[in-house]
């Protein structure tokens, strides 16, 4: 199934509904969601908005599905997630493993003080 096509279905929307949103007939957003036809760059932007995720993620490019309001999140007073991950990524890989270690290690003690 196509990216498109599931989210589509997530949110229990009929195609009628995203095509009237794009502004389009829904037999051209049908050959959109079936492979088709290319979506166009207008388009991608507008339901990467309406399903708040991120362009990469609509084009397959990664399973990360944060949009822009996700990485502009604040997560701390200082600090969007987008920030985060681009100082992580500039780590090396023994410092980027230290990282997600620790952050494994939280989660873990997270659920345990839960329980």
């Amino acid at each position: 199934m196509g990216i498109i096509r599931g989210l589509r279905e997530d949110r229990d929307v009929k195609q009628i509904e995203i095509a009237n949103l794009l502004g389009i007939s829904q037999q051209h957003y049908s050959k959109y969601e079936n492979g088709e036809n290319e979506l166009p760059t207008r388009l991608l932007v507008l339901l990467a908005d309406y399903y708040n995720v991120s362009t990469d993620f609509l084009l397959g490019r990664t399973s990360c599905r944060e949009g822009i309001t996700g990485q502009n999140k604040k997560v701390s007073a200082e600090r969007t997630a987008g920030e985060v991950i681009s100082d992580i990524l500039s780590l090396n890989a023994a410092n980027r493993a230290a990282v997600l270690e620790c952050i494994s290690l939280r989660k873990l003690k997270e659920s345990c003080e839960k329980k």
